[in-house]
């Protein structure tokens, strides 16, 4: 197993993966544009895709939406002359205003039937009018760059030695270079023509020729396949250069296939890295790689949704013939969201957005501590449940509380121990995720009944009713203790299923915020458990300073304030370590946290058991011959005119 690093609390550091929740009906209410499948799942109609981005999916307020085929991430290519036309479900390929179909069809579904054919001129003049309806025909010229990359793609697999990764990199060197030189060479051959675009499934082009000067802190946005590049106007026109300068931007669709991370070689051993994005490149009429005055800004659209456990590098493509690589040397990660990652470069060139899964390195202190901590405080919370079941003496409503207390944290903790590792299954694995969800959230309801039954136990000393509170305690704790747990569970996995499990724990996901079903719960009862423990303290205030020389009820009223204190300690204030463990300090939390947390079931038992005289009296019988009854504890009478015993 690969041990639990951070223990119990760990729903601050722990994330998770996708959880399939199958409802048993014997058939199922799809939205529009989806069918039942097996009577039990929903699916989309094919053009079709769940609003969620599940394949199948149970949850009845999901949609299913149009894919426009049209546009990225698919982008579909028509083939010259002709353009992708978007239809709910699906999508049709038409010629340009100007061109038909050689079968004088109207419409078809890929470049392989492409066969648009320029019209007479009557037809032409006709097909002109609904320019402005239609979309713009592509420019030749650029057209012809899209072919020339075309074709380098078809014989990339033919071109003898290119299986190694020198020759790949001197390839793509080679296939960068050339792509934007010719880019930028029609630019400048048409500068009337201030602005070229071209968009297919190959690679997206657009260029702009400025022929002006620069306006003050000008800056020109060139947009292709949902990245963008935003460039400083004084950095396209160079003093040193006659007439019209031109900058190209260009999106290769298919390109990071071949150039992809296994060129980085600034990966660290612990991180796991892949390519995130289409690799881009941005040139001017300068040798590739040259310095800017003035940074450029790249937004990428990533080809996968960024996880929190990620982390997003921004990189370039250093040119240097075999050894041509990844690196992200004058290139900063500004921003990164799950599905755009903004840099800044201060050079042009090719780049490209890698993500990187960090490892967690293990420490084999904490996790000896996890092993010994658990392990004891299991033992312990066994023999603390034992004893509130078995002691007569003590059995009363704060014992019932001390038990269920003691059981719903031994199941957490076990199951923690044995499972949060279990993540090869990943339905299993999110069973195991909701399944700790329910038991902690139980301790900490159970926590929030204790606090509460304390607080309703002091003021009972100051008033005669002593009755009311195990009435009261009685009623409310089952249903509470339990339900309320259950209710948010629910609730949570009804809205996010898939946020359930990860790769590397069965826990709570981090994602869209979710580990908040858990923190929300735990930081309102920890703030309502401080509330309560102020307000014991002001009652037994209030009650000593009235006393005068009534000894056991003096005693009664230091030991409730004991328990108060201890009580505050353990069942809440610990886990605020675990939201501390960030900054400089968060090793030394880490190790506090660990410590405390895993010794937790230990406190249990020495303040409600070994602490309290009937239960070690108990202990003593169970272990030698019955003696005579000693003296009374502190939960046993408040004094001679006391009521009947309670049990704080």
């Amino acid at each position: 197993m690969g041990g639990p690093s951070f223990l119990p609390g760990l729903f601050f550091l722990l994330s998770l993966s996708e959880v399939i929740i199958h409802k048993t009906k014997a058939s199922c209410t799809c939205p529009q544009h989806a069918y039942c499948v097996n009577g039990t799942q929903c699916t989309c109609d094919h053009g079709y895709v769940s609003r969620s981005g599940k394949e199948f999916f149970t949850f009845p307020l999901n949609t299913c939406e149009d894919i426009d085929e049209c546009k990225p991430p698919i982008n579909i290519y028509c083939g010259t002359n002709a353009v992708c036309q978007n239809v709910d479900g699906g999508f049709h390929c038409l010629c340009n205003p100007g061109y038909k179909l050689l079968s004088g069809d109207t419409q078809f579904q890929n470049s392989n039937e492409n066969t648009c054919q320029k019209t007479t001129s009557s037809t032409t003049t006709e097909g002109m009018k609904n320019v402005s309806r239609s979309p713009a025909p592509e420019p030749s010229q650029l057209q012809r760059v899209v072919e020339t990359f075309k074709s380098f793609l078809t014989n990339y697999t033919t071109l003898p030695g290119m299986g190694e990764k020198g020759e790949v990199a001197s390839w793509a060197t080679t296939v960068l270079q050339d792509t934007e030189s010719e880019a930028l060479q029609i630019a400048l051959k048409f500068p009337e023509q201030k602005i070229q675009k071209i968009h297919n499934s190959i690679m997206a082009i657009e260029t702009r020729v400025v022929t002006d000067n620069c306006s003050e802190e000008q800056i020109f946005s060139l947009n292709t396949h949902m990245n963008s590049v935003d460039i400083h106007c004084d950095d396209i026109v160079q003093e040193n250069i006659q007439g019209p300068s031109a900058i190209a931007f260009i999106s290769y669709s298919s390109l990071g296939n071949i150039t992809n991370e296994t060129f980085f070689e600034e990966a660290n051993e612990k991180e796991q890295v892949y390519l995130n994005s289409q690799v881009v490149s941005a040139a001017i009429r300068s040798p590739r790689n040259t310095s800017l005055s003035k940074s450029v800004i790249l937004s990428f659209q990533q080809m996968k949704m960024k996880t929190s456990s990620e982390k997003a590098i921004c990189v370039y493509w250093k040119s240097t013939g075999e050894h041509s690589r990844w690196s992200r040397d004058g290139c900063f990660l500004i921003q990164a969201n799950e599905s755009h990652t903004i840099c800044n470069c201060t050079h042009l060139s090719s780049f490209a957005v890698l993500m990187a899964l960090t490892k967690q390195e293990k420490d084999p202190v904490l996790d000896v501590i996890t092993y010994v901590g658990l392990s004891t405080s299991l033992l312990c919370l066994l023999l603390a449940a034992l004893t509130f079941l078995l002691c007569k003496a003590i059995q009363n409503t704060s014992t019932s509380l001390h038990l269920q207390l003691s059981i719903c944290l031994f199941l957490a903790h076990l199951l923690f121990l044995t499972a949060i590792d279990k993540t090869k299954i990943k339905v299993l694995c999110a069973i195991i995720a909701g399944a700790l969800h329910y038991l902690y959230l139980a301790s900490f309801t159970w926590m929030l009944l204790e606090g509460l039954h304390l607080f309703l136990t002091a003021r009972n000393l100051t008033v005669v009713n002593y009755s009311s509170v195990n009435k009261f305690m009685k009623k409310l704790m089952f249903p509470v203790g339990y339900g309320v747990p259950a209710i948010i569970v629910a609730i949570s996995a009804a809205s996010w299923p898939h946020l359930y499990g990860t790769s590397n724990y069965c826990w709570l996901n981090l994602d869209k915020g979710f580990i908040w079903s858990f923190l929300g719960p735990v930081c309102a009862i920890i703030c309502v458990n401080l509330v309560i423990f102020l307000l014991i303290l002001w009652i037994l205030k209030k009650k000593l300073s009235s006393l005068n020389s009534d000894v056991s009820t003096i005693q009664n009223i230091r030991m409730l304030t004991f328990k108060a204190t201890a009580q505050l300690f353990i069942l809440g204030c610990t886990w605020c370590l675990g939201i501390l463990q960030v900054g400089p300090a968060a090793h030394v939390m880490t190790y506090l946290f660990t410590i405390i947390n895993s010794l937790q079931g230990v406190f249990i038992f020495l303040v409600y058991c070994l602490l309290s005289q009937q239960v070690r009296k108990w202990f003593g019988e169970i272990i030698t011959p019955k003696s005579e009854s000693g003296t009374y504890t502190l939960s046993t009478r408040f004094g001679t005119d006391s009521k009947p015993s309670q049990e704080f």
